[in-house]
């Protein structure tokens, strides 16, 4: 299969190339600049020169493949504060592949995030792939990708939890946490740290897109978790641990602390991944989140 992919040398991108071309895929991968369009090459695909602004290039090589899978975000524009233009980005990227693949059957494999069930209040339980909100942020990414089981496209969403983690996580949560904890000398989490984030490594979560890709039903959602749910406090110990420094809880007055992460750091967000491990027959492999932080790579060179 001829498979074009948005992100392709991003942290995920950066797992799902090697996994579709040992699989016997044909990979063309979006690229930026000409470091990830070299990246793409030295990987054994085929690099595209664009960005997600360039709508008329999407719909191409959308066409052109005999599949897609959506793994960029702007996540460069999140982080400096333009989450809605991030956001906006991605709603036209997704509705521009969606027009080029309308009626072909091919499969169109796009990326969600788990922490929108908890914008959509689903709390208190264990949100499922069954569940999603009706409106708002990412969501309506979400929902428009679903819909487009109705356009003839076998459509599907996998969503990633906060926290994917591996030594190909550079400027994740993680990473981010982790930087937040040595320029501030605290490895911190919000209130009493009782709220849970999911979590799982990088490679299983390629594994998906694969599956997801080869065989996904139309309108689909699929939950890439291995951790249902870890306490933010339980994080935050075991950064402290690596980064040889104290643990406390910030007040949630000062949530700033945590910079764009804000928003995010008080949500309860556990999450079930049966349905999915069901469906597509996958079983996480890899090291959990807690035994990965205690490998020491997230901490290396920092001087610790």
């Amino acid at each position: 299969m001829r498979v074009f992919i948005t992100g392709a040398s991003g942290h995920i991108g950066s797992a799902v190339v090697p996994e579709l071309l040992a699989a016997g895929h044909e990979v063309v991968g979006l690229a930026r600049s000409d470091a990830s369009a070299a990246r793409l090459d030295a990987a054994g695909a085929t690099a595209l020169r664009g960005d997600l602004d360039d709508l008329d290039g999407l719909r191409g090589a959308a066409a052109s493949a005999d599949g897609v899978l959506h793994l960029a975000f702007r996540h460069d524009a999140m982080q400096s504060g333009d989450f809605e233009g991030a956001v906006a980005s991605d709603l036209r990227a997704i509705l521009a592949v969606g027009d080029a693949l309308e009626g072909s059957g091919k499969p169109f494999v796009s990326t969600s995030g788990t922490l929108m069930l908890a914008f959509a209040g689903i709390t208190g339980r264990a949100g499922t792939e069954e569940d999603a909100g009706e409106a708002g942020p990412r969501i309506d990414a979400e929902n428009a990708v679903v819909a487009l089981a109705d356009r003839g496209v076998r459509s599907s969403v996998v969503r990633l939890p906060p926290l994917v983690h591996s030594d190909l996580d550079l400027h994740g949560f993680l990473p981010t946490l982790t930087g937040i904890a040595r320029d501030t000398g605290v490895a911190g989490y919000l209130g009493d740290g009782a709220n849970r984030w999911p979590a799982v490594h990088t490679l299983d979560a390629a594994r998906i897109y694969r599956l997801a890709l080869e065989s996904a039903p139309a309108g689909t959602r699929l939950h890439a978790v291995d951790d249902t749910g870890v306490p933010t406090r339980e994080i935050a110990e075991a950064i402290g641990r690596g980064l040889d420094l104290p643990t406390a809880g910030i007040a949630p007055e000062d949530a700033g602390h945590f910079g764009f992460l804000a928003p995010f750091v008080g949500m309860d967000n556990v999450v079930s991944a049966s349905r999915t491990q069901d469906l597509l027959d996958w079983h996480p492999t890899g090291p959990g989140l807690l035994a990965d932080l205690g490998a020491g790579h997230y901490f290396a060179g920092t001087g610790a």
